[in-house]
Formats: structure tokens, sequence, C-alpha cells
């Protein structure tokens, strides 16, 4: 059995196929990579979100608690017991 030599036009059609393979393995090796820091970037916020939820459940949870009105109404509305004096820090 003979074998014919491959001839120019062969080799440029093998050397051109070889170029546009490795152009698209790279491209869709870069698409991997975003893709995996975008599903990377997602769980960091479904876990941000989740503790944010747990929060929330808590808060919900407890919102009928005596302790933790009072000290809503101290931090955010700035009340107080009949009484006590506020000593407010002229450093900040």
């Amino acid at each position: 059995m003979k074998f014919k030599k491959a001839g120019m036009v062969t080799k440029i059609v093998i050397v051109t196929l070889f170029i546009f393979l490795t152009t698209t393995l790279l491209g869709l090796r870069s698409q991997v990579q975003q893709l995996k820091q975008e599903q990377e970037e997602a769980a960091n916020q479904v876990e941000e979100q989740t503790r944010v939820n747990a929060e929330l459940s808590d808060s919900i949870e407890n919102s009928s608690d005596p302790e933790r009105i009072q000290a809503i109404a101290r931090e955010k509305l700035g009340l107080v017991e009949p009484g006590e004096i506020v000593f407010y820090d002229s450093d900040n």
C-alpha cells in the first residue's frame, strides 16, 4: 500500500484548522474562568442575603420582646427612662 505525500493545500487546511481550534479553545477557557468568577460572586451574594434574612427573621420573632423594644427606643429614637441622665461625648 502506497501513501501519497500531503499536498500544500492539505497542509494549509490542517494548520488553519489547528489555529482555529486553538483560538476557540482559548476563548472557551476564558469564558469558563469568567463564569466561575460570576458563580463565586453569586454564591457570596446568596450567603450575604441568607445572613440578612436570618437577622430579619430574628428581629421579627423577637419584635414583641420588651427588652428589644427598649433597646430600639434608646438606640434609634434616643429615648430615656424617667430619672435617667444622658451624657453625650463631644469628642466625636
